[in-house]
C-alpha cells in the first residue's frame, strides 16, 4: 500500500505550469534592463531598471490572446527601477510584450 501511494505521488506534477512570456525590446540607446515574471494565472509583470546616466521613457504593450492590447508607460530616472503589471480577465496562455524605450 505504501509503495502504491508513493508511486501515485511521484506521478503528480510538483511544480505549477507557467505560461510563456515573450518580450521584444527596442531600447533605442537607452540602457534599460527588463525582466518578466508571472504573478498569477492571469497576471504578469515587467520589472525595468535604468542603469544608464540619462532618463528614459518606456512604453510596454501587453498582448494576451483575443483581448485588446494594454499599454503601460513609465518614466525612469537614472538609477531608478519600476514595475509594469498586466492583469487579464482570463487565464493567460501566452503573453507577448513589446517594450520601447527612448532617452529623454
Amino acid at each position: 500500500m505504501k509503495t502504491l501511494c508513493c508511486a501515485l505521488l511521484a506521478c503528480l506534477p510538483l511544480t505549477a505550469m507557467a505560461f510563456p512570456i515573450e518580450i521584444e525590446k527596442q531600447l533605442n540607446g537607452a540602457e534599460v534592463s527588463a525582466s518578466t515574471q508571472e504573478i498569477d494565472h492571469n497576471m504578469a509583470a515587467v520589472q525595468l531598471y535604468n542603469y544608464g546616466r540619462a532618463d528614459a521613457k518606456c512604453t510596454a504593450v501587453f498582448r494576451s490572446g483575443p483581448e485588446a492590447p494594454r499599454t503601460r508607460r513609465v518614466s525612469l530616472a537614472a538609477g531608478e527601477s519600476s514595475n509594469m503589471t498586466h492583469k487579464s480577465t482570463r487565464s493567460i496562455i501566452k503573453l507577448r510584450i513589446t517594450l520601447t524605450c527612448e532617452l529623454t
